[in-house]
């Protein structure tokens, strides 16, 4: 079996990819339901009225609440299984690494019908712990929604917008491997901050994985095609960008899925 490995047989190095990649989307399930959980739980703590924890304000409940999103996405990044898959817990993360060059394009749609799974597998997880609670008015399963000022074009251009500036972020984290440890942190003070700023005008999800869960738990699914869409088109553009970048001011290219650590126990499977 070694020497077959170190020969490089070509069907076994195949199956063995998939087999692991597989399992890789295994583990993005995990961590998508986990972060759904958790952001189904923050919602009942801080946001229902009955809780002792509620905050008052809505703007500062906004504003916790993307402090923990933010430190559990760390806490997610970091961990084993996270370590193991990449710990995207996004669709579009997972294309924009694909159009970078810095993730394989076979385990995207494996990898987003994982996390969509993961979506809805959380927000019921926290329906099942939190009870009836989390589907009233003042919650429905942690869904966001744009304000009533806000059209459609305004909700596209921001949710797009923000995830395209994140796709940039971790392309030139991914690009600078010296850095590149810190770049679970810059994900969650990312999107803390976008939590904190757009929460109550766009709702600040630009995760397709964020939103689909509690949008077909709570029935609230009239705008959820912009909230799926978005993302994508900002994952599009954020990869343009960057390659742009790559090609007229010669940033390095990021690094590849298993070079960058996200896939190196794939790579030392493999060998």
């Amino acid at each position: 079996m070694l020497r077959e490995e170190a020969t490089g047989s070509a069907p076994a190095s195949s199956d063995r990819r998939l087999l692991y990649g597989l399992a890789d989307a295994a583990w993005e399930f995990v961590l998508t339901s986990v972060l759904l959980y958790c952001v189904v739980t923050a919602a009942r703590w801080l946001a229902s009225p009955d809780s002792p924890l509620a905050v008052n304000s809505t703007r500062a409940a906004t504003a916790l609440g993307g402090v923990v999103v933010g430190i559990v996405l760390v806490v997610l990044i970091t961990s084993p299984p996270g370590r193991c898959s990449g710990a995207h817990m996004n669709p579009a993360i997972s294309v924009a690494l694909w159009l970078m060059g810095a993730f394989p394009g076979r385990y995207v749609p494996v990898y987003a019908a994982a996390q969509l799974a993961g979506s809805v597998s959380g927000t019921a997880l926290g329906r099942l712990c939190w009870g009836p609670v989390v589907s009233r008015s003042s919650l429905h399963y942690a869904a966001v929604h744009p304000s009533p000022a806000w059209n459609v074009a305004a909700l596209v251009v921001a949710e797009s917008g923000c995830l395209m500036l994140v796709v940039l972020m971790v392309g030139f984290f991914l690009a600078h491997p010296a850095i590149s440890r810190w770049l679970p942190y810059a994900v969650g003070t990312a999107t803390a901050l976008m939590i904190t700023m757009l929460g109550q005008l766009s709702g600040g999800s630009a995760n397709p994985a964020r939103q689909l869960g509690p949008a077909l738990l709570s029935g609230g699914t009239r705008l959820l095609w912009v909230y799926l869409a978005a993302p994508l088109i900002g994952a599009a553009l954020g990869a343009a960008v960057h390659c742009l970048f790559q090609r007229r001011l010669g940033t390095p290219t990021p690094c590849t899925y298993r070079l960058c650590g996200n896939d190196d126990a794939l790579q030392n499977r493999a060998r």
